[in-house]
């Protein structure tokens, strides 16, 4: 067995027993109320739900780089596919759109894949933002056609460059942590997923203050309490990280504030479209770009924050 096999199967179990905890929790919550409680019955959905997440994630970082690419692959597509079907869109945008599903996220996944560092930065924010305008225009019409466009755009951007930067972890040449990349995807996805579920409940049942009242129900002393949450696991699972303790826990509590912005900017465009949850595929929790929100907005930032903590090191 691989020493990086070894930190997985680790890893996997850890998280197994964190998660009978949660739902261990979650029951005896049950067990003292006569009637149901909404923040607790979420809580359990959540739980339930990180099992699936929990599940699936592990067998494709065994399964080695090209599974995960194809995994995060995949979740892109889903969450492409949600966020345009409540976009503006006419069928002068037909062929944009079908070039986002079928040419524009396979090629910046298969950049991910073959290790093209320079194009995964550059593709979508500059070429893909410069050519489908021109696409559209050719189409002829111009009416509701910067809205249109920049829905287009804007949803490569969230659902794919997001996304990838996930997978392009494994790329970053860290010094002493050839081949180890995928463990950063993991600590990622923990970090940002427990800030949230902290977020969540101490929110539901301490918070006082809204961050911003009327859009969310995010409170700071839940934004706090995530924060706090994710830098302490972060400071815990150092040892799958290139830093030291004190690192992973900056690095944890930065990811997780990203994953805050980015939840609450996705909970305004759900506003702005009269939207409750992205889709129905997770019963109680939503679609992908509900699961996903927190690490999309955080994938980009914990890649260059690491990448430029690597040259500065």
């Amino acid at each position: 067995m691989t020493p990086m096999l070894r930190d997985i199967g680790l890893l996997a179990l850890g998280v197994g027993l964190v998660l009978l905890a949660l739902t261990a929790f979650g029951e005896h919550l049950r067990s003292r109320r006569s009637t149901p409680d909404p923040a607790v019955e979420v809580f359990m959905t959540r739980v339930d739900s990180w099992w699936a997440m929990v599940i699936l994630f592990t067998l494709a970082l065994i399964a080695g780089r090209w599974a995960v690419t194809l995994l995060f692959a995949v979740a892109a597509f889903a969450a492409l596919r949600e966020f345009y079907t409540y976009s503006a869109r006419t069928k002068a945008d037909h062929l944009s759109l079908a070039m986002a599903f079928y040419l524009i996220l396979p090629a910046q996944f298969l950049f991910v894949a073959f290790d093209l560092q320079r194009m995964i930065g550059v593709f979508i924010p500059v070429y893909v933002f410069l050519l489908l305008p021109f696409v559209s225009v050719l189409r002829g019409s111009t009416e509701g056609f910067l809205a249109r466009v920049s829905e287009t755009q804007w949803g490569l951007m969230i659902a794919v460059f997001c996304l990838s930067h996930v997978p392009a972890l494994m790329l970053l040449p860290l010094p002493g942590y050839a081949g180890r990349g995928m463990l950063l995807i993991a600590f990622l996805v923990m970090v940002v997923q427990t800030g949230d579920l902290a977020d969540f409940f101490i929110g539901r049942r301490l918070g006082r203050r809204r961050i911003v009242p009327g859009l969310s129900a995010k409170t700071w002393e839940g934004a706090g309490a995530g924060l706090v949450a994710a830098a302490s696991l972060g400071a815990m699972l150092w040892w799958i990280t290139p830093f030291n303790p004190f690192e992973a826990a900056a690095m944890a509590a930065l990811a997780s504030l990203c994953g805050q912005a980015g939840a609450l900017v996705l909970r305004a465009i759900k506003r702005d479209r009269g939207l409750r949850d992205w889709s129905h595929l997770i019963p109680g929790q939503g679609g992908f770009l509900d699961q996903l929100d927190s690490v999309i907005f955080a994938a980009p930032a914990f890649f260059h924050l690491t990448r430029l903590w690597w040259l500065a090191s």
